[in-house]
């Protein structure tokens, strides 16, 4: 049966440096959980945590209503998929992914049917016979995968399993993963650096910063409604751009924002939003909510200084004076006469801007 797990204000220290400061979280049975964050933030150590592998230094975790802080990772009955596969080279797939139940004596014909399963469910059955070095990555991977679902596990822990395949193994990969998940629906806790990976493969994204959870919610939630400036540049690729802004009037059909910073403001647009006067705050716009036009056709403008060709989208990176970062504008890719060193405007949907305080905390969430 998928777990459902808890966390009750979970911290972790070492040598007296406190790394996970009061995480509470609840997972609920068959969700696919992503954690996100920036390296260093503490999401691999959580997950350690969950499965065992790292002490908890204050906090309860429980499983199914059951506090196992202080039991052993086998008898958590989690499956944990590591970035290394960690197989035995001397071994066919066959023995790798049998040889767990093999050292837990279980019956010959229970392994056979166990192991046969997996290599059926992950279509490894024709390479039974391989042993790792005759195997690509993405089939290792599946190796890896396929030991954990033997253990038949009560939550799958995935910790950047896709992180040292390439480009296009990733992507066969996600869709390998995906397809399981919803053939097994176990509980699934997945750590990833990758954002197309979170945003693909999540029923819920937590984001982590420094320890601490700074948004949990659907993906494209919080693509659409970060809740922080934070989250809202972690979120999306390329990043979303922030533009410094100050209130410098307003009526009843909104406020006036002087758009830049210091001597840099130059440009002032009206949101639908009432502030007071003087409140200075940050303006957030993805890259899909803006366009290039004339130098003097937009509501602020500034100059190209790198063209990213994707396909079938195109991103200008433009730099505005008063960012700090370039501004990213996606284009149609077929679009013409668009150079680095071209001086355009950008002409914003200022009805998608996003509001952040000098706190970081969001002003106004658009529906």
């Amino acid at each position: 049966m998928p777990a459902r797990l808890e966390l009750r204000d979970i911290r972790k220290s070492f040598d007296g440096k406190e790394i996970i400061k009061g995480v509470s979280l609840t997972v609920a049975p068959s969700e696919f959980l992503v954690l996100v964050g920036p390296s260093g933030c503490g999401k691999s150590t959580l997950l350690r945590m969950i499965a065992g592998l790292e002490e908890i230094t204050s906090g309860e975790l429980l499983f199914d209503d059951q506090v196992v802080n202080h039991r052993g990772p086998a008898e958590r009955r989690v499956g944990m998929v590591l970035q290394s596969y960690a197989l035995y080279p001397h071994m066919t797939v066959e023995q790798n992914i049998g040889f767990g139940l093999k050292l837990a004596k279980k019956p010959r014909t229970e392994l056979r049917e166990r192991v046969e399963e997996a290599m059926r469910i992950l279509q490894l059955t024709a390479l039974r016979d391989h042993k790792p070095a005759q195997l690509s990555g993405g089939q290792r991977q599946r190796v890896a995968i396929g030991r954990a679902i033997v253990r038949e596990p009560n939550a799958f822990l995935f910790d950047e399993p896709l992180s040292n395949l390439d480009a296009a193994l990733r992507v066969q990969m996600r869709m390998e993963i995906g397809r399981l998940h919803r053939q097994l629906m176990n509980t699934v806790v997945y750590v990833t650096h990758d954002q197309v990976e979170a945003m693909t493969l999540a029923d819920r994204i937590v984001v982590l910063e420094d320890g601490r959870i700074r948004q949990s919610g659907a993906p494209m939630d919080l693509y659409e409604r970060p809740a922080n400036r934070f989250v809202a540049g972690f979120i999306g690729t390329p990043t979303m751009g922030f533009i410094d802004a100050r209130v410098t009037g307003g009526d009843a059909g909104g406020s006036l924002f002087a758009l830049g910073s210091g001597a840099e403001e130059q440009w002032t647009i009206r949101l639908p939003i009432t502030l007071e006067q003087g409140t200075r705050c940050t303006i957030g716009i993805r890259p899909e909510h803006c366009s290039l036009a004339a130098v003097d056709g937009g509501e602020v403008s500034g100059v190209v200084v790198m063209l990213e060709r994707l396909g079938a989208d195109t991103f200008a990176f433009v730099d505005v004076p008063g960012c700090a970062e370039s501004i990213a504008v996606r284009l149609d890719a077929r679009t013409a006469g668009v150079h680095p060193g071209d001086a355009v405007g950008i002409r914003l949907q200022t009805e998608r801007c996003l509001l952040f305080g000098q706190d970081g905390e969001a002003i106004e969430r658009r529906p």
